[in-house]
């Protein structure tokens, strides 16, 4: 089989996988403990956060490590509004992750105010549109870095620049981001920031947000008042060991290889867009360094990217039709319709994303079995 989903989720490395198995039999205390095997948990907890505040270079107090991305983005979005006794005013994208939307929607039945803003074509935020539409009780931004489903990169650096000046805080879903390109969190300017382990190598069921020093947030979870008492729960001690794990690897293996990532994708992108029917979604010249994302143009109205991805898994190819936490529905893509596509190109989409450890030979016979597979559902068209 031949996995093209790493957007969707990434196999735990092998040093990974040895590092969770060695603390799961040796260091499985609970860090809340004040005896021995207390403080040897607490230390591997402790040790992850400062890996991963080294990946990110902000202070190991900064890290609020939590179940994965949806957790964090909650508690930046309630962590923030809880702070506020009356209904204020945020404001977000149309392109966001549902792990944003939906808490906003919450919000929204609370009384509070959301305003989506507009992308262009390609995915993307103008940042003079966010300018225009700032309001006196404006107090969170949320805007994702990098979109999951047709891999644009937002520029974050000049959104949280303009929210900066102005003392709103600034969020941004970072969960295909982090351990794919570097992140440099003081020099991004974000105040808020939300990651994944499993998007980089690390087990599933851990992640974190990053919270600028200085910068007020409510609990979401209450209890023990671990994690400085923003998010109660016993630590999962052997997944952040993981964590850690991966934040190493991101900086001495992952992040180094970046340039063969890239060839890589480009490499696949042209293969693609050789065969009819295809066409690029998403901004090419500000996109993630692994992924690959189309739309299927084709005359027959029961086809949708679903059907691709049925027909590739049958052929031994991995690949999803949208985000991973929407690929199983028909409904029309909200990213693709917000970037302009008309309802049936909006069920069309497909994402293939990659890794390093990808090879050229994978990518040559993913893309054969797709060109027999869109031969046999689009027969009328010219495979000359």
């Amino acid at each position: 089989m031949i996995y093209l989903d790493y957007s969707a989720t990434t196999p735990p490395h092998p040093q990974v996988t040895a590092r969770v198995a060695e603390v799961l039999s040796q260091e499985w205390g609970n860090p809340s403990s004040i005896h021995q095997y207390g403080q040897r948990a607490a230390l591997v907890v402790e040790r992850a956060r400062l890996a991963l505040a080294a990946l990110l270079a902000v202070t190991p107090e900064e890290i609020i490590f939590t179940s994965g991305g949806t957790e964090a983005n909650h508690l930046a979005i309630f962590g923030v509004a809880q702070n506020y006794t009356q209904p204020q005013h945020i404001i977000t994208s149309a392109v966001e992750h549902p792990a944003i939307s939906a808490p906003l929607a919450v919000l929204a039945q609370r009384g509070w105010q959301i305003t989506t803003l507009p992308v262009d074509a390609t995915g993307r935020v103008d940042p003079e549109t966010l300018l225009a539409h700032l309001q006196p009780n404006t107090v969170l931004v949320s805007i994702i870095y990098g979109q999951s489903e047709v891999g644009t990169l937002q520029p974050i650096a000049e959104l949280a620049q303009i929210c900066r000046c102005r003392g709103i805080v600034f969020h941004t879903d970072a969960v295909q981001v982090v351990g794919r390109l570097p992140v440099d969190m003081p020099d991004l300017g974000v105040d808020l920031l939300s990651l994944s382990g499993h998007k980089f190598y690390a087990p599933q069921g851990c992640g974190a947000l990053v919270v600028r020093r200085g910068l007020a947030l409510q609990p979401w979870l209450y209890g023990g008042g671990q994690e400085g008492g923003q998010r109660s729960g016993t630590p999962p001690v052997a997944l952040l060991a993981g964590l850690g794990m991966a934040a190493e690897l991101a900086q001495t293996e992952f992040l180094p290889q970046q340039a063969y990532l890239l060839n890589l994708r480009d490499y696949l992108c042209a293969r693609l867009l050789a065969l009819p029917g295809l066409r690029l979604t998403g901004s090419w010249s500000d996109r993630l360094p692994h992924h690959v994302s189309v739309v299927w143009q084709h005359g027959d109205t029961t086809h949708t990217g679903k059907t691709l991805v049925h027909y590739l898994n049958q052929r031994g190819v991995a690949v999803s039709s949208g985000s991973a936490c929407a690929s199983g529905k028909t409904q029309p893509s909200p990213v693709l319709q917000a970037m302009g596509y008309d309802d049936r190109l909006a069920r069309c989409g497909v994402r293939f994303s990659l890794s390093h450890y990808t090879t050229k030979s994978e990518l040559d016979q993913a893309v054969t079995a797709l060109g027999e597979v869109l031969q046999r559902l689009t027969p009328a068209l010219s495979w000359s």
